[in-house]
């Protein structure tokens, strides 16, 4: 597929979603163009634009991988944000964006070995937990490119006890600290005992 049409597949998924325009807005521009493709897999599924996923199924971290940018450096490094909009429910979503994930420091795939550290986890990875009577969440996953002079430590996102992820503002962490969005993917996830 052409970055074109990748662009155009996301942004289609994103608003049949209900995503941008809707909540994701105010991180991801309507006009938005991914500059590479984040591949996401929990165990051997990949996440394709909107793939359902049971909670039982993202309990532990999944893979991340994408390709160098066009114009990235060897010394490029970026930051993964996993973020939920919908919590606790989407009917409800007065506790969004839930703060599920945040690596800082990734490199791209086949990117030389640096010796300037290995990627740093600011908020450790917990999986999606829909509850059973809820509709199913909409995950984000969202790549941006950090900039050189990035130094950042956990205390600097948030604590990590569950009440503290929670009404987490995306939009200003990311703006704060000079974040440029390169990638987008996203996933719906029910808690097991769900039916629609």
């Amino acid at each position: 597929m052409s970055q074109q049409n990748d662009a155009q597949a996301l942004r289609k998924s994103l608003a049949e979603a209900g995503l941008v325009p809707g909540p994701a807005a105010s991180l991801v521009p309507e006009d938005f163009s991914p500059s590479t493709q984040l591949a996401i897999k929990f165990g051997d599924r990949l996440i394709e634009l909107g793939t359902f996923f049971r909670a039982s199924e993202c309990k532990a971290a999944p893979s991340v991988s994408f390709a160098p940018e066009a114009n990235s450096t060897e010394s490029s490094t970026y930051m993964l944000l996993l973020i939920d909009p919908d919590a606790p429910t989407p009917d409800d979503p007065k506790f969004a964006f839930w703060r599920h994930w945040v690596v800082s420091g990734l490199r791209p795939d086949a990117a030389p070995a640096s010796n300037e550290g290995s990627p740093s986890v600011l908020t450790e990875f917990l999986g999606p937990g829909p509850k059973d009577e809820s509709a199913p969440h909409r995950y984000l996953f969202l790549l941006f490119r950090e900039p050189q002079s990035l130094s950042l430590a956990k205390d600097d996102v948030g604590g990590e006890e569950f009440v503290q992820r929670r009404s987490f503002d995306a939009a200003k962490f990311v703006s704060s600290n000079g974040l440029q969005l390169v990638a987008v993917n996203w996933m719906l996830c029910a808690g097991d005992g769900w039916t629609a």
